[in-house]
């Protein structure tokens, strides 16, 4: 049978989700906890792979398993054995042509930036940071000319594998509450360092480096080296996963981060 679970995990405790030789990624702990309670070797597969020090409020993973177990012991029981900072959050019969990569709709990211002179302490693993004033209206404007089908070479990096750099991005918004600023993107797919390259090209118009209209320019020119450097990884969170409500998966909304209030 085919298993749907939904996950969530600290990414700053992780070598990425991509299993390792040595292991140390997201998927070799949750493929050892699941293994033991199915009493068979299982291996997963996920919406997204996230890069190291990237976090998930609701990865979705599959999985097959001729082992039968109540539902509840895919959650509490594999809970048990995992480290504290991942987590399965709800386990879910799905029919055999679902997969989480190939059956999603699409994926949104949320990026948590605290401005602030002062660098953060106790969220340092859980914010990115940026340390001069940002001007968010102008970053709103920047972001327009991002939304819509766009080739987004400019904002891929060089190790990418993605066959073609065409993304559709449905929505791309700014948040902004006291010292937080949140950069909400929802796409079809993302391309490898996408969210952190636009996010660190969304900055650079913020603290005045460039006008909003750049940001075209750089979208348009294709070229990676235009864009800004790629930002840090600490402040990314894949906060939901979004599927046909054919699969009827659980319906979660991702809890509000308070990390950075």
């Amino acid at each position: 049978m085919r298993l749907a679970l939904g996950i969530e995990y600290d990414g700053s405790r992780f070598l990425g989700w991509q299993t390792q030789p040595d292991g140390g990624a997201v998927q070799d702990a949750l493929e050892s906890a699941l293994s033991g309670i199915a009493g068979e070797a299982l291996a997963v597969t996920c919406a997204g792979r996230t890069d190291r020090g990237v976090h998930a409020l609701e990865q979705v993973v599959h999985l097959d398993t001729v082992a039968a177990r109540p539902l509840s012991a895919w959650v509490r029981g594999v809970n048990a054995t995992l480290p504290e900072s991942v987590a399965v959050l709800w386990a879910h019969h799905v029919p055999e042509d679902f997969h989480a990569r190939y059956s999603a709709v699409s994926r949104t990211y949320r990026y948590v930036l605290l401005n602030r002179a002062v660098r953060p302490a106790l969220a340092a693993r859980h914010v990115g940071w940026f340390h001069a004033p940002l001007d968010v209206d102008a970053m709103r404007e920047a972001a327009l000319h991002l939304v819509g089908e766009r080739d987004f070479s400019a904002f891929r990096s060089s190790e990418c594998q993605a066959r073609s750099p065409v993304r559709m991005l449905h929505e791309l918004t700014i948040e902004q509450r006291d010292e937080r600023i949140d950069f909400v993107v929802r796409a079809n797919a993302f391309l490898h360092h996408m969210v952190r390259n636009i996010v660190g090209t969304l900055v650079y118009v913020g603290k005045g480096k460039h006008p909003p209209g750049w940001v075209r320019e750089v979208l348009e020119s294709r070229d990676r080296g235009r864009a800004a450097p790629t930002f840090a990884s600490e402040g990314l969170y894949l906060e939901k996963v979004h599927y046909d409500p054919r699969w009827n998966l659980p319906a979660r909304a991702a809890r509000a981060l308070e990390i950075a209030a």
